[in-house]
């Protein structure tokens, strides 16, 4: 078996394998305002964010063609004289994507998966060939899209939140959060859904650079048993569940009841599933946090834990600069031995 085989099929295994992590690093996010509000028992959220995980991964692919093309051209990065550049500088972002989302969900911190992953491509990229190896008009879409829609999700879940106030104001409390306890269940899905639906996507545009890196394939097309195993392991990680960040996006952000649960969710999906059919990858952590902000901001402004707020944005600032470091210290040291 030849050296560009063997790490073509690292590639692969690290793909799905960060499909996996992210599954259950990302269940908290589609579920955890509907385990708060007790919507949904945790095991039952995640065996059913299990399943529109899957359904969403198998369902859209332009999230994966932007991934596979937008951030460098996979077409140039690897050339006749060095055929294992391209495959070994995916291999090293994937490293190093895998490591930081499973020390931020060790430590419970609701982290972007996709800024990592896209912050180890870049690094990795640029050990290997220099910053001029960037598509830039592609990666400054991608980067306005990560920046721009927590903001717009924080806008959405007020507005969102604000009709809710408006339409249910006279309601009976108690009727109010039995119907949308039971509204929670449906919104739960649809967000799992388009979870799947933008970040399954991301492991099919890395395992295709890497058949292109590797000329196993021409085309930035994604390939069937591409998309059906990454579903799969999305899947398969979502049906682990993430019940530490479960407990910090549901919790520790704002006391969520369910009116909150169901405008966060039905603002956060929308932007999710908005951004899928524009083919723009976002990070379903931010846009899904960011959403239970703007919620919390109109239920009540000194309600919303700024504090842990603070907290998640840093995270958000520092994961893309820390991954692309990851990256091309990871790429350095692969590369002394292939």
């Amino acid at each position: 078996m030849n050296t560009l085989l063997i790490i073509t099929v690292l590639v692969v295994f690290f793909a799905l394998a960060f499909d996996f992590i992210n599954g259950f690093h990302d269940t908290a996010n589609a579920i955890a305002t509907s385990v708060s509000t007790r919507a949904l028992p945790p095991r039952v959220a995640v065996i059913m964010a299990a399943f529109m995980n899957f359904l969403g991964a198998i369902t859209f692919v332009g999230v994966a063609k932007a991934i596979a093309s937008d951030i460098v051209d996979p077409f140039a990065l690897s050339t006749p004289d060095a055929p294992l550049i391209g495959t070994v500088v995916i291999l090293a972002a994937l490293l190093s994507a895998i490591t930081w989302n499973l020390v931020t969900w060790y430590f419970g911190i609701p982290s972007s998966s996709s800024h990592t992953l896209i912050g180890s491509i870049a690094g990795a990229a640029i050990a290997a060939s220099g910053i001029g190896v960037l598509n830039y008009s592609g990666f400054t879409k991608i980067i306005i899209a990560l920046l721009a829609s927590p903001i717009i999700a924080i806008c959405a879940g007020y507005i969102m939140m604000t009709i809710m106030k408006f339409i249910f104001k006279n309601m009976n409390l108690y009727k109010t959060n039995k119907g949308f306890r039971i509204m929670q269940i449906f919104t739960a899905a649809i967000q799992s859904f388009t979870h799947g639906t933008n970040d399954a996507q991301k492991a099919m545009g890395i395992i295709t650079m890497a058949l292109i890196a590797a000329n196993w394939q021409t085309t930035d097309d994604v390939q069937g048993w591409v998309r059906f195993a990454c579903a799969l392991a999305m899947g398969l990680g979502t049906s682990i569940g993430g019940y530490k960040i479960i407990k910090t996006v549901g919790g520790k952000i704002m006391k969520i009841r369910p009116v909150n649960g169901a405008a966060a969710d039905l603002a956060s999906a929308s932007i999710i599933f908005g951004a899928t059919l524009i083919h723009l990858p976002v990070s379903t952590t931010h846009v899904i946090s960011s959403a239970i902000m703007g919620v919390g901001s109109a239920q009540n402004v000194k309600g919303v834990n700024w504090g842990m707020a603070r907290k998640i944005v840093t995270t958000w600032i520092i994961t893309m600069p820390i991954s692309a470091v990851m990256a091309a210290v990871i790429y350095t040291i692969l590369n002394l031995f292939f």
